[in-house]
């Protein structure tokens, strides 16, 4: 017991639950081998029940050696609260302080250590503490700071993320019924796909849309995926949560189709296969990623040997976006090796990657794709906008293991930890979803730079964004590598600096945020959704108004509403249930 009673405490110091209420409120109780891997996983040095205490000591004493957290929230612009964890009887008489705003002006000072006020004092593994109030001398504006402390020989930094404590929301959204469609863009047939949905479908969706009163088009999430080898379309495991899926390109709006006389023959002589597949029930993925990927790479061919305005463009995109660049050689390498990234050679593996390591026109193939999805997708959201209808678009929880995102980026992800749920009624083993989870003191040491990132590519074009399991935010079941799905572990997550991040790029691209909170969710993840004006939401059946009416029925007032119907003679594909994102 008392061994037990020690990886308890082990586990309270690196937020680690262990147990959960489960199906008929039952108390399940998390195996010390789960426990185990999942504190390994977070950095504590524990290889079997012996290492605890000893573990316990250090976890203890790196708490009060850390001078200052990797990150503070400032909300509404109030001079955060800043401790300084510090030696009991230091003899410094003052320490330097600089604060760099994110719009580059900056600000220097010095503070009086011990004239600091307590808050709190101890002492840990000998190692005696107080923790002291440091204040601002001003209030920050609305973004990401960094203060930066020198005393002592040492320097320590935090990120401050000043945001605003609500989300955005449009004035009228209390007050007006707004409605919408929803639908998987790959169900959208116009007649002149190439048998899946399109991008430019969802600009006929929104203009349909706009005609009928709704101002609302949802869909998947519509980040890349892995279409060829390896093979998995899921939209919820993408290679990557920062680019766009050239599967849904429309190959018939890609300028060099007409310039170029070779792709358009080869355009052409598709005509009885795309004829084949815009007939079918199931979307063939790879026959249609097959398709427009030959006719993209004899675009982009064309593109480089012709030159003028259209390439400079070309190149200004990759300017502009380096990420794309590093992305499309991570692509072609990975066709060059035939393997996931995990089997290449360490140099590959640690992304220390050259041009000849992957084929140059791979490459320019993935440059271009990604070059198209991009102006097709802002296309969509400009054409959008001026109809007065907002793009509502999904995020996934996690991404692809062999993706790009884990690639480039491992260091912020628990590698030997899968993300999952415990068992319910529907799943009573439990579900493993295959994806590995953000190391939640990870991301603190990057600046949640990563998060910031994919969070922003998303808004600069959706007006509204859904977070798929906004549970997430708050706590997540890690499966460790090896063990049952139904004996995972709840690890929690810095909740104020995930909403933090949230609110303020929400705020700055007047994007609402939608929590997807269905199923079993434990009452503060709600309480927390509504204090920082997050939506909400639940299904509902309803019956449509007639044709003159326009509006659908039942449709309670305070909400968004996304819906499907089959009364819509132009697209097919549609679903029978409705998502409403209320807000809290």
């Amino acid at each position: 017991m008392k061994n037990i009673r020690q990886l308890y405490r082990l586990a309270g110091l690196h937020n680690v639950q262990t147990g959960y209420f489960g199906m008929r409120n039952i108390r399940h109780y998390a195996s010390a081998d789960s426990l185990l891997a999942v504190l390994k996983e977070l950095g504590a040095p524990v290889a079997s029940m012996n290492d605890v205490p000893a573990a316990i000591r250090e976890a203890e004493l790196a708490k009060r050696r850390k001078i200052i957290e990797p990150v503070t929230v400032a909300w509404n612009g109030a001079r955060p609260l800043i401790k300084l964890t510090l030696p009991a009887g230091i003899s410094e008489k003052t320490r330097d302080a600089r604060l760099e705003l994110e719009s580059g002006e900056s600000l220097e000072w010095q503070f009086p250590v011990n004239e600091l006020p307590v808050i709190e004092s101890g002492e840990a593994e000998n190692f005696k503490y107080v923790v002291r109030k440091l204040t601002l001398p001003q209030r920050l504006p609305f973004g990401y700071h960094k203060l930066i402390l020198h005393g002592s020989g040492k320097s320590c930094e935090t990120l401050i993320i000043c945001a605003q404590r609500s989300a955005y929301s449009p004035a009228d959204i209390g007050t007006a019924r707004n409605w919408g469609t929803f639908l998987p863009l790959y169900a959208l047939k116009t007649g002149s796909d190439w048998g899946s949905g399109d991008y430019s479908g969802l600009n006929a969706l929104a203009d349909w849309t706009a005609g009928e009163g709704g101002s609302v088009v949802g869909t998947l999430p519509l980040l890349p995926a892995f279409l060829d080898n390896p093979y998995d379309p899921s939209p919820y495991a993408p290679v990557s949560r920062l680019l766009w899926n050239e599967f849904y390109v429309d190959i018939n709006k890609v300028p060099e189709l007409a310039s170029c006389p070779q792709a358009g023959e080869m355009a052409r002589s598709f005509a009885a296969e795309i004829n084949s597949l815009r007939s079918r029930g199931q979307v063939d993925y790879r026959c249609i990623m097959s398709l427009k990927r030959r006719v993209m790479e004899r675009c982009v061919q064309h593109l480089k040997a012709a030159g003028g305005t259209r390439h400079e463009e070309f190149q200004s995109f990759i300017r502009e976006t380096p990420l794309v660049e590093d992305y499309a050689r991570f692509r072609a390498v990975m066709e060059k090796q035939g393997k996931p990234w995990g089997a290449w050679p360490e140099h590959l593996r640690d992304g220390n990657l050259q041009d000849n390591d992957g084929d140059e026109a791979v490459k320019n193939y993935h440059l271009y794709a990604q070059w198209q999805a991009h102006c097709q997708i802002g296309e969509a959201a400009d054409n959008a906008r001026r109809k007065g209808v907002s793009l509502y678009f999904d995020l996934p929880l996690g991404v692809h293991p062999d993706g790009y995102d884990v690639w480039r980026y491992r260091d912020i992800f628990a590698k030997d930890i899968s993300t999952g749920a415990p068992p319910d009624p529907v799943f009573t083993t439990g579900q493993n979803w295959g994806f590995p989870p953000l190391h939640p003191e990870n991301i603190r040491a990057q600046g949640y730079r990563y998060v910031r990132d994919y969070i922003r590519h998303h808004m600069r074009s959706a007006a509204m964004l859904r977070i798929d399991h906004v549970m997430g935010l708050h706590r997540l079941y890690w499966i460790p590598r090896g063990i049952e799905a139904s004996q995972g572990v709840y690890v929690h997550y810095h909740t104020s600096e995930f909403y933090a991040v949230l609110n303020l790029e929400s705020q700055r691209c007047r994007s609402v945020i939608i929590g997807e909170d269905l199923g079993i969710v434990p009452g503060y993840v709600r309480t927390t959704m509504a204090r920082h004006g997050l939506h909400r939401m639940y299904i509902l059946n309803f019956e449509l108004a007639d044709n003159a009416g326009r509006t659908p029925r039942s449709i309670p007032r305070n909400c968004i509403a996304s819906l499907n119907t089959h009364d819509m003679p132009s697209f097919a594909g549609f679903w029978e249930s409705a998502y409403i994102m209320e807000k809290t």
